[in-house]
């Protein structure tokens, strides 16, 4: 499944809509997302960004050893986009750290 959390944009073809982090979260639990795209301001800011699904997401790596989805930023907000591609760098960096070594590494 591929996750596309927005509040304005049109959803691309094969995708499947969220507005809020709850909902995005919520798939996020069945294992089934291969590919999520995040905007940060969804217009409630009381509701969530999309920054705190990547937190979310670190958080069930370390805790868990969840497996992310491949993750992309489609914010047009220059601030919170660096810090989301920072916090999918800290989502890479803690997978690979709970991936177990391979012979010979």
């Amino acid at each position: 499944m591929r996750v596309f959390l927005d509040d304005e944009r049109v959803t691309p073809p094969g995708w499947r809509r969220v507005y809020w982090p709850d909902e995005a979260i919520a798939l996020l639990e069945t294992g089934e997302v291969a590919e999520l795209s995040l905007d940060h301001d969804l217009g409630d800011d009381a509701r969530g960004t999309g920054y705190e699904v990547i937190v979310w997401i670190e958080r069930a790596v370390i805790e868990r050893g969840f497996v992310p989805p491949r993750i992309a930023v489609h914010s047009a907000n220059p601030a919170a986009r660096t810090r989301m591609l920072a916090g999918i760098e800290a989502v890479e960096r803690a997978a690979a750290a709970s991936r177990p070594a391979r012979d010979g590494e």
